[in-house]
């Protein structure tokens, strides 16, 4: 089950509290305090782990807590440091506090971390306090609290290239042809419920991966169709492949609808690189309609191929267009 969004609640450790201790060794004439400090509380970590490639673990745990300070001691022993807690999520989680709204970090390099509940300090055991005027203290600070706060994490996949389209436009299909990967493909709309990576292998070069997002529609944006749901995992791709339906009764018009979705979601996928793929080429239908079709994209500076991800025509051409595209995209 793919899970890319969760709310979960940390608290760090309190600090402990700090001691009230006098010497009493039978040879130590005025031996004064000697109470020690408490142990700072543990910290809560994030960070981002390769191994873990969704939130789904945080559907059935909310609650993370560190480690508690121990309290200081006599003899002037300070108390032990609270453990802190790390918590693998997947590259790619950004992470906000859930009741501002604010961003706080966004993991997107392996094993990269970030403090998202500091520990409390302990407290200073009694020791502290001894002046030459006030020699038998009997004070101590207790630990601070430490902090606790509910967190919003989202998932947005990495991958060098996203296709989308339409829904049953052929992006599954796509996929499975091109890489390992094994989306449900049928002929009824939204089949891929979830994105599904996949790798590509290229000769010669460093191998792609490819991200198939679920069929989006007009109004996603606002939340129709199912595609919505992970409209974000599309900001983080380098380059699109817009997988277009040649047998539909207006192809120029999908593309429309689709890449309209995806600018009122973010404005910057309007400059994303994208090549367009005219789709199931190799029925009479869609044939019939490839030279109309791709003159009039042509007409707007638009790079579109045909393709039948059915034959595996046009699918070479495609990986070699869509490498240039990835290789000139910024990361």
């Amino acid at each position: 089950m793919f899970i890319d969004r969760a709310r979960v609640f940390v608290k760090a450790g309190d600090g402990g509290r700090g001691a009230v201790a006098f010497r009493r060794e039978k040879f130590v004439p005025k031996g004064g305090p000697s109470g020690g400090d408490g142990g700072r509380g543990g910290s809560v970590l994030l960070a981002a782990d390769p191994s873990v490639n969704t939130l789904l673990g945080f559907r059935y745990r909310r609650l993370f807590r560190a480690g508690r300070g121990r309290h200081g001691e006599g003899a002037g022993r300070a108390g032990r440091a609270g453990q802190d807690l790390v918590i693998p999520v997947p590259v790619g989680t950004t992470v906000y506090d859930d009741a501002t709204g604010e961003q706080i970090a966004d993991l997107v390099r392996p094993r990269e971390q970030v403090v998202v509940a500091r520990g409390g300090r302990g407290g200073r055991g009694n020791a502290h306090f001894a002046t030459p005027t006030h020699r038998a203290p009997r004070e101590a600070e207790p630990g601070e609290p430490g902090e606790e706060r509910w967190l919003r994490l989202e998932l947005r996949l990495l991958a060098d290239v996203g296709l989308i389209g339409l829904p049953n436009a052929g992006k599954s299909l796509l996929l499975s042809r091109i890489s390992a990967a094994r989306p449900k493909v049928a002929d009824y709309p939204f089949t891929t419920t979830e994105p599904v990576l996949g790798v590509v292998a290229l000769p010669d070069a460093p191998g792609l991966v490819v991200a198939d997002i679920p069929g989006l529609i007009e109004g996603a944006h606002r939340g129709a169709g199912l595609g919505h749901e992970f409209l974000r995992h599309i900001e983080r791709t380098r380059a699109l492949v817009h997988v277009v339906d040649l047998s539909g009764a207006d192809p120029v018009g999908a593309v429309a609808v689709v890449e309209r979705e995806l600018e009122l979601h973010a404005p910057q996928l309007r400059e994303r690189p994208t090549v367009v793929a005219g789709n199931k080429i190799d029925l009479p239908e869609a044939r019939a309609r490839w030279e109309g079709f791709a003159a009039a994209l042509r007409a707007q500076g638009r790079t579109v191929l045909p393709l039948s991800a059915a034959t595996g025509e046009g699918v070479p051409t495609l990986l070699v267009e869509v490498r240039k595209l990835a290789a000139v995209a910024p990361s």
